[in-house]
């Protein structure tokens, strides 16, 4: 997805019209944004997508290759445009509001994914989103599934109905309180809501299920029924855009170095804490050696 972001001190309401104070642009999807933290934390990475023959796609491409992220499963589609992100951000909050428009991201074909097996296969982590089609991920998920040692992780967003199957393939599920609200029927404002709407996605099949609160931190109900319950360090939001990508990234790089889910967990919320300090997507999230030595120890 290419992001194309205003910000002004108040979103408008239905029918109104109001000025903003700027405009950029700038690269962002759910899975680039995760594929890009985690490549700026040190993981080899291999990204699985397909493009729109225009410029943002080529611009696309290239900025995969700068970040260090293999190319050789990023497809190409002659019809439908690169998808994009219209982002609203409210300067005097932080939060934003987003619409996006998938494109080509639609196109991705389940035999596109099965070129991709090997690298599937011998991968520590596989992370999947919901901005392709849900076949592709199931592809995905069943050939990680056939080799043993791949981790496999489901962030279900944007939100949208997610069949049992994939539930019972993923390891780790990752949604945050509105996601988990979609997938529940239950409200999830605080923790203990969180953990009442984990144990129900467990009864469904789930494994471990970890609920994103925002400023409130993380919740995660293991498998093995523990509750990890870590706070979100106390920062000044300037933007959060993209923030629970970077802790999904992060997240996802700290499991494949061999990191425990407690401590991976802490870890990615401080990477987390620090993008919303930045403008930005992307161009919010640190590299290693840009943060604090003591996270990789």
């Amino acid at each position: 997805m290419f992001d194309q972001i205003t910000r002004a001190s108040k979103i408008p309401a239905p029918g109104q019209t109001l000025p903003a104070t700027s405009y950029q642009t700038g690269f962002g999807g759910k899975g680039s944004n995760q594929a890009v933290m985690a490549a700026r934390l040190g993981a080899q990475v291999t990204m699985v997508v397909k493009l729109g023959q225009d410029v943002i796609g080529q611009q696309t491409r290239q900025h995969y290759a700068e970040e260090g992220i293999q190319t050789n499963f990023v497809y190409s589609d002659e019809h439908l445009p690169s998808g994009v992100a219209p982002i609203w951000v409210n300067e005097q909050t932080g939060q934003n509001s987003i619409l996006i428009v998938p494109g080509a991201n639609l196109a991705l074909t389940p035999t596109e994914v099965r070129e991709a097996a090997t690298a599937i296969a011998s991968a520590r982590v596989l992370l999947c989103q919901m901005e392709i089609p849900m076949e592709c991920n199931l592809e995905a998920m069943r050939i990680a599934k056939q080799s043993a040692g791949v981790l496999t992780i489901l962030n279900p967003a944007p939100s949208g109905p997610v069949p049992d199957e994939i539930i019972h393939l993923t390891d780790l599920l990752v949604p945050n309180e509105s996601e988990a609200t979609a997938l529940t029927g239950l409200p999830v404002t605080n923790a203990e809501e969180a953990e009442r709407a984990a144990r129900a996605l467990q009864a469904r099949g789930a494994q471990t299920v970890l609920i994103t609160l925002g400023s409130e931190g993380v919740l995660a109900l293991t498998q093995g029924n523990e509750i990890i319950r870590i706070p979100s360090p106390s920062v000044k939001a300037v933007d959060t855009t993209g923030a629970g990508d970077c802790f999904i990234g992060s997240l996802a790089f700290f499991l494949g170095a061999g990191v425990d889910l407690r401590t991976a967990m802490k870890r990615a919320c401080v990477i987390a804490s620090r993008s919303v300090t930045a403008l930005g997507t992307q161009t919010s999230y640190l590299c290693r050696e840009d943060l604090p030595a003591e996270l990789f120890v």
